[in-house]
């Protein structure tokens, strides 16, 4: 399978002090982080030949925290959705429903917040990349 239009590759990703991962999952985390760029900014920049340089810096910090989300996520479906054990009188708590919505929701509020931070007021072919036409 191959990766194409990233907006920030695997060596420009390390240059700025990203992990040294694998080839597949930094492409699948770059994908992701591109695919919320795009839908922040109604593909205003697929198929560019010419990616500004705030929206690379963007796309590092959508990576990194896409990956913690994800390690964060699968620690939790490995050991079972169990949020506390207490060994003295034995008793184990679970993540609930409401909690695990909690997380989603506050994992796409720092995206906003990051996309919002690095593209608001980004100028690109002479738009800007976040018009909304309003």
């Amino acid at each position: 399978m191959t990766f194409e239009g990233q907006y920030l590759t695997k060596e420009e990703y390390i240059a700025l002090g990203g992990s040294a991962i694998g080839d597949m999952p930094f492409n699948l985390l770059e994908f992701e982080a591109r695919r919320q760029i795009d839908i922040r900014t109604f593909n205003r920049l697929k198929d560019s030949e010419e990616i500004p340089q705030e929206v690379k810096l963007c796309e590092y910090k959508l990576i990194n925290s896409i990956e913690s989300y994800a390690t964060a996520t699968s620690n939790v479906s490995s050991n079972g959705n169990v949020a506390s054990e207490n060994t003295d009188g034995y008793s184990i708590s679970y993540i609930t429903a409401n909690q695990i919505s909690d997380i989603v929701k506050s994992k796409s509020a720092e995206l906003d917040d990051i996309i919002s931070t690095y593209l608001l007021g980004v100028v690109f072919n002479g738009e800007h990349l976040m018009y909304c036409g309003v």
